[in-house]
């Protein structure tokens, strides 16, 4: 606990974080200093002695910040519109297709800023944006190739959100099916048109990049994909619902899974969204690999997608995390404890996963799935953590290890980014209520009256 960095080498000390008790190293410890400088932890200490600073008392269990890694921002302006008629996955996406079809950079910028500081303001520092909304309507191109990626980009930024953005190939509507009116905004054409396209992307942008889906990019365009993905994470959507199981055995002979590591497609760095619907050798397939496997509770569940094997998958080898996805809730302790309680409904069975491993799904492994350097407290870690309330009437009472199966989004007082307070008690410190912004900027993502999609 007394490792530090130099303050010569690391700079002024900036601020002085005391902390009543914290999330170190998997275990708790009571009454520390975390010291920051120039954007990360460069000493934890005992309270009380050692480098001068700014000292900021932080109340209740500091952790790191959340990563939530896999979401769609443009989805935000579904949340509480696609429960009218029911239906399956496939009429959810029919909305999904409206909503897409009327964004412009503008309009994406001011959604991804109100939804940044929506996550933001919940706990999460970090977040793996699956970008493939890349183009015009009639897939024209504008000024900018990449104007609605550094929309998104710039929106996080004057948030503070630690963004990677994940830039997805989308070439085909199926199996042997080119892209349909809607998805031409989501086609460059060809893997090595959109390669080209994602090299141009700035290089203060942290870049991952993905394959949508097997029934998105063409088999004989993957290993450009996979070629592109050289020292990046890959992420994919994986077996989410049956009727790509059955199109890609159809097609190809093989499952989903089976295609991608054919391909070259499936290693270590490669994190599999969803895994819902797999076999026991896909499951083998992911775990060998050590892949991550991005389980995103609220939104499979309000997708009626299915539970993912995913005490199985740990087993296998597979490396846990969490995504928002659709943004259908916005609380990362939800998502977290959502992971346990899909095991409980398939198994009957509690305590599949613990507390312990239900924060580090949320936290070390959702932020390697996407890149992230944070998501411990640790000298020389991003200055990215949080203060959870302690006494509400959520956590009054709990076992401060156990707040992950009780806390919620409510109960983040404090977040910090890069050693500043970006957030208190819901607000942001420069920008303030997320709710009136993410109104607005709803009502502009459909139409200035704001009726569509009801």
């Amino acid at each position: 606990m007394t490792d530090r960095i130099d303050p010569a080498a690391a700079g002024v000390v900036d601020v002085v974080y005391r902390c009543a008790a914290a999330w170190v190293g998997g275990e708790i410890l009571r009454d520390i200093d975390i010291y920051c400088a120039a954007g990360v932890i460069t000493a934890i200490e005992p309270a009380g002695g050692g480098i001068a600073g700014t000292v900021e008392v932080l109340p209740g269990l500091v952790i790191p910040g959340f990563a939530d890694a896999h979401s769609h921002i443009f989805h935000r302006a579904l949340r509480g519109r696609t429960h009218a008629g029911g239906g399956t996955f496939w009429t959810w996406r029919e909305l999904m297709y409206e909503l897409a079809d009327q964004l412009d950079p503008d309009t994406l910028r001011e959604l991804a800023f109100a939804a940044y500081l929506e996550q933001l303001c919940a706990g999460y520092t970090a977040v793996g944006e699956f970008h493939y909304l890349h183009h015009p309507p009639g897939g024209g191109r504008y000024a900018d190739p990449n104007a609605m990626g550094l929309a998104i980009a710039d929106a996080a930024a004057d948030v503070g959100m630690g963004l990677t953005l994940l830039d997805i190939a989308y070439l085909a509507g199926g199996f042997d099916q080119p892209v349909n009116a809607v998805q031409q905004r989501f086609s460059d054409g060809s893997a090595t048109a959109w390669a080209s396209r994602v090299a141009a992307l700035p290089a203060a942008i942290r870049v991952g990049v993905g394959i949508h889906s097997v029934r998105a990019v063409p088999i004989a365009q993957m290993p450009t994909v996979v070629a592109a993905a050289a020292g990046r994470v890959l992420h994919v959507h994986l077996s989410e619902q049956p009727a790509e199981n059955a199109d890609c055995l159809a097609a190809t002979g093989l499952t989903p899974t089976q295609l991608l590591a054919e391909a070259g497609a499936v290693g270590p760095r490669t994190a599999a969204v969803h895994a819902t619907h797999l076999t026991d050798d896909d499951i083998g397939i992911l775990g060998r690999a050590g892949a991550s496997v991005v389980i995103c509770p609220t939104t499979e569940a309000d997708l009626a997608d299915g539970l993912p094997a995913a005490a199985r998958l740990a087993a296998a080898g597979a490396r846990l995390s969490l995504g928002g996805d659709q943004q259908v809730v916005v609380d990362p302790f939800v998502q977290a404890r959502g992971l346990e309680y899909g095991e409980r409904l398939a198994g009957g069975r509690r305590g599949v996963f613990t507390p312990q491993m239900l924060w580090s799904a949320a936290l070390e492994q959702s932020h390697a799935a996407i890149d992230s350097p944070g998501g411990r407290l640790a000298v020389g870690a991003p200055a990215d953590f949080l203060a959870v309330r302690t006494d509400s009437p959520r956590t009054a009472g709990a076992g401060p290890e156990q707040l992950v199966m009780c806390a919620t989004a409510q109960d983040v007082e404090v977040v910090v980014v890069g050693g500043l307070v970006r957030a208190r008690s819901g607000k942001h410190v420069k920008h303030g209520d997320p709710g009136p912004l993410l109104a607005a900027a709803v009502q502009r993502a459909w139409g200035n009256d704001g009726s569509a999609g009801r």
